[in-house]
């Protein structure tokens, strides 16, 4: 059994008359998901490494309505967002980081509009300012010269221009970053996005994250790197589809620090 990681409540940190320095939004994926989960687990020990004082909502935490708004139920969403940002305000959060593009953009861009206006980072810009405030360090260690290509989660690259952060991690493992064709503000989606996770998708000649996953294996990656766990999920599919789930791996950035730094 490996040590317990250490994950505080923000009613711990209210009832010890203490703020966080920042608020952990963990999301449906992240709490709920097999595969995501490890995500979440790898996230939370970077921050213990860093010793970064942050908290979760625990139960408190709903939906952030993301699914619902993008399925076309905004009344459902505004119930839903409108929860969060009381529990928040409540708490007087102020920044909060997620390692959900779909939770980072509808935080971000969509709660100010319901009263709910916070600092929003997606987990990989985090990473990087901890990197750059030489709080948090990274090794290549076992991904030093590998080929990673990297698939832009369209809620974090074209919808909110983070392109660079994720991109700067890979580097720093001294891995070898390969682009596919459809990369950045081309970027192509996994499939998942506009709550099309959740349905079966329609006839058609090829699903999307088949022909996103064919895009990177051109690349002729060792590791495709990604930064959601709708993008995770699709991907990897994708992967097990061309049955080459056996030599190409499918990671969250957050996993591949955590692994180069034997967490």
């Amino acid at each position: 059994m490996s040590e317990l990681l250490k994950v505080p409540t923000m009613a711990e940190f209210m009832a010890a008359g203490k703020q966080p320095e920042v608020l952990f939004w963990v999301g449906c994926a992240g709490s709920f998901d097999d595969r995501a989960k490890k995500i979440t687990k790898a996230f939370v020990k970077l921050l213990n490494k860093a010793n970064v004082e942050f908290a979760v909502l625990g139960t408190e935490e709903s939906c952030t309505g993301d699914p619902a708004k993008r399925s076309g139920n905004e009344f459902l969403f505004q119930m839903q967002a409108v929860t969060n940002i009381e529990v928040m305000n409540a708490y007087e959060i102020k920044k909060i980081v997620t390692a959900c593009p779909h939770c980072f953009n509808t935080i971000k861009n969509e709660y100010p509009e319901l009263g709910g206006t916070y600092e929003v980072m997606h987990h990989t810009q985090f990473l990087k300012s901890l990197l750059n405030e030489g709080r948090l360090s990274i090794e290549g260690g076992e991904y030093k010269g590998k080929r990673i290509t990297f698939h832009d989660p369209c809620y974090l690259g074209r919808a909110n221009d983070v392109y660079e952060a994720p991109r700067d991690l890979i580097r720093k493992l001294d891995a070898e970053l390969v682009e596919m064709k459809s990369c950045k503000s081309r970027g192509l989606c996994c499939g998942a996005g506009g709550a099309q996770m959740f349905k079966e998708p329609e006839q058609g000649h090829k699903d999307v994250n088949i022909e996103r996953t064919e895009q990177a294996l051109e690349t002729q990656p060792q590791i495709i790197a990604a930064g959601c766990p709708f993008c995770n999920t699709m991907m990897t599919d994708g992967v097990k589809n061309k049955e080459k789930e056996n030599d190409i791996a499918v990671m969250d950035i957050a996993e591949l620090i955590a692994n180069a730094q034997d967490l």
